[in-house]
């Protein structure tokens, strides 16, 4: 039986995975078994850290590369709106025993700014203590697509994404960094998103119905 108790998911992958679609499908079966449930994503989740996700969108499709951020800017931005996000949001969500779910976290920034980038991962580890605050996901979904699929996808979209530019080398390094990341750990669930049915939905669910003890 459900008892009520904070609990924190993340979706984590590549761009054209499919994880924002299935976070809000996940936002929904939740929600019909009357679940406190909100979802919110990362960069972003709260005005303050949106502000700062605008800023990285804006400088990102910037042409002129003389005045891009150095990575290492482009990386404390990120980290300073999960900062607002964390204080403002899902500490006080979770606070309020609520099931919330996130659209990226934590390991999008080892992916894609330390395995793809090259920042140095120390210096993530010691702004991470003190703005997590010990703070870590209690299940995560990590969903593995076929670069045609992702591609597909991403030519779809009406409006670009921070990285949808990017070249296909960097996608399949990025989603090799989430798979080592996800490696041998129980909360982690490795799962296919290369095909659009409701299978991957199902599993979703079930996968966290079994820890939220949902009946």
């Amino acid at each position: 039986m459900y008892k009520k108790k904070p609990f924190f998911i993340v979706f984590e992958g590549v761009e054209g995975c499919g994880k924002s679609y299935q976070s809000k499908k996940l936002l929904l079966n939740l929600k019909k078994k009357k679940i406190d449930v909100l979802l919110t994503r990362e960069p972003g989740g709260t005005k303050t850290a949106e502000l700062i996700r605008n800023l990285i969108l804006k400088d990102y499709f910037n042409t002129s590369k003389k005045e891009k951020f150095d990575k290492y800017t482009d990386t404390l931005l990120y980290l300073a709106s999960r900062n607002e996000h964390v204080k403002r949001k899902i500490i006080p969500s979770l606070k309020l025993k609520k099931v919330v779910i996130c659209d990226r976290f934590v390991d999008s920034t080892l992916a894609y700014q330390v395995y793809g980038k090259g920042i140095k991962n120390n210096l993530i580890k010691i702004i991470h203590k003190h703005i997590l605050n010990g703070l870590k996901p209690n299940l995560t979904f990590v969903l593995k697509v076929l670069p045609s699929s992702s591609r597909e996808r991403l030519l779809k979209r009406k409006t670009n994404n921070r990285y949808d530019n990017f070249p296909k080398s960097f996608y399949i390094r990025a989603q090799k960094s989430f798979l080592k990341i996800a490696k041998n750990k129980k909360n982690y669930f490795v799962l296919n998103s290369s095909k659009n049915d409701n299978s991957l939905e199902k599993k979703i669910f079930q996968i966290t119905s079994k820890y939220l003890n949902l009946k």
